[in-house]
């Protein structure tokens, strides 16, 4: 299996039609074109290979000082959004710094892992954070319906256990939703269709590679 990654922005969500006229609905990823800011190798210093990409240019003002350097002894100019994917040694040979990297990397039915940021939820409770059912209605229970009942053990240990499900700060996260089918793929656009829902808000930032667990193509 040959790694893909690309980098994206979430669009928003629609549907789409198969053959049977069966809708689909798909999330709409902004795909590219990124480019190629580095490429390293496990003969370099890191001991690894891979590849950095960045999506979306900004304004030099916004990126540091000797950042800003390495770009321009490199002929770059400065991206928003930078992430690095890690490649066999072998496959490293396709790219080469200040090439551009567009959507057409992928086909409809292949299958990738997207991470984004979740949306923040601020602080929830326990039957919003973890699916607790809450207490019954009725037989003498008062104010306690959502309530997560008592978190601590008998004499011992006496205390609560560490990662014990409790309220608190709920969303806001690095999550990866993994085994998602691309739909569809506009490549004059730059645009592709994931099938299902994708973590965050409209505008959030996306990270897409080739599913490890679940791959159609060989080349």
């Amino acid at each position: 299996m040959k790694v893909r990654g690309i980098l994206g922005k979430k669009i928003g969500m629609t549907q789409i039609f198969d053959e049977q006229g069966r809708v689909i609905p798909v999330t709409v990823v902004e795909a590219g074109p990124c480019k190629v800011m580095q490429v390293k190798s496990e003969a370099g210093k890191d001991k690894y290979a891979s590849v950095k990409l960045g999506f979306e240019p900004v304004e030099p003002r916004k990126v540091s000082k000797p950042e800003l350097e390495k770009l321009k002894k490199a002929d770059l100019e400065p991206m928003r959004f930078v992430r690095e994917f890690r490649l066999p040694e072998g496959e490293i040979a396709d790219f080469e710094v200040g090439q551009d990297v567009t959507a057409d990397l992928f086909e409809v039915g292949d299958f990738v892992n997207v991470t984004g940021k979740t949306k923040g939820r601020g602080f929830a409770g326990v039957m919003k954070r973890h699916g607790f059912h809450g207490a019954i209605r009725t037989h003498g229970v008062h104010e306690f319906f959502r309530h997560g009942g008592a978190p601590g053990c008998s004499a011992y240990p006496g205390r609560i256990i560490k990662g014990k499900k409790m309220p608190g700060q709920y969303g806001n996260v690095i999550f990866t939703v993994e085994n998602l089918e691309i739909a569809g793929v506009d490549k004059e656009n730059n645009l592709l269709l994931i099938r299902g829902s994708l973590p965050g808000s409209r505008n959030t930032y996306l990270m897409i590679r080739s599913a490890k667990k679940k791959w159609k193509r060989t080349s």
